[in-house]
């Protein structure tokens, strides 16, 4: 694969094969998380958005047989890795990678959802990246938060759903980059262990409407002793949707 080395992993509980650069960034459970935040039974186009070797974009796939979804990433060597794990994972029939910039003007508003795992770290407050596609994933570049929120917005059709994952402690920025133009917000805490602090939450909201936000309890990801909630193992392995 050019210069990247690769190993071969595997997603909800084997059913997704994923090959990822052995060094640098690489892929945990916040992909998998993010594509179960989709309801169950959920039909039309998704988009991926900064979709990297297309872990959130397979999962997807695999969680929703009458869904179509489209992977964009701006990298070509992870854009052509991510084709690959379409192909042996046998979704070429319903997913496909493109490779493109987000902040590239949307064709059209032709996606029912847009799901996003951007960079979650201000430049100010990151340590340096020696490995670049680690610091493209990790750290924000030009492209704000905000930015990725209205790259979101501009592919998604009116009542079209969106859904992000990202660091606890930039809530408020998730939050204030959605309103006026989004309603149904859920906000989705990933507790790490039960009575500690959240360091992911997913958002989850509607292009145009105006329902109110709803705190969800949440989910606990780990027992005392580090082993994955009965929970949370429904939701890695077995594919359950994280919000109902």
């Amino acid at each position: 694969m050019g210069d990247l080395d690769v190993t071969e992993d595997a997603l909800l509980g084997g059913r997704v094969r994923l090959k990822q650069p052995a060094q640098g960034y690489r892929v945990a459970i916040d992909p998998v998380l993010l594509a179960a935040a989709l309801p169950d039974g959920f039909r039309g186009r998704i988009a991926d958005i900064g979709c990297g070797v297309g872990a959130a974009a397979l999962c997807a796939a695999m969680r929703l047989p009458d869904a179509q979804v489209v992977g964009i990433e701006r990298d070509p060597a992870l854009a052509e890795l991510a084709r690959q794990n379409v192909a042996q994972n046998g979704l070429t029939a319903r997913a496909e990678i493109v490779t493109g910039d987000i902040r590239a003007a949307a064709s059209s508003t032709a996606f029912d959802a847009v799901i996003a795992n951007p960079p979650y770290l201000e430049p100010e407050r990151a340590n340096v990246q020696n490995d670049p596609r680690k610091a493209a994933a990790t750290i924000e570049d030009d492209a704000s938060l905000d930015i990725w929120i209205d790259a979101a917005l501009g592919r998604l059709r009116p009542k079209g759903m969106l859904a992000f994952v990202h660091r606890a402690d930039r809530l408020d920025d998730l939050l204030a980059a959605l309103h006026g133009q989004t309603g149904e917000v859920v906000v989705f805490p990933l507790w790490p262990k039960a009575g500690v602090p959240a360091k992911r939450v997913i958002v989850r909201a509607r292009k145009g409407m105006r329902s109110p936000l709803v705190l969800n309890a949440g989910l606990v990801l780990h027992e005392a002793e580090g082993r994955y909630t009965e929970a949370a193992q429904a939701v890695l392995r077995d594919g359950a949707a994280l919000i109902r």
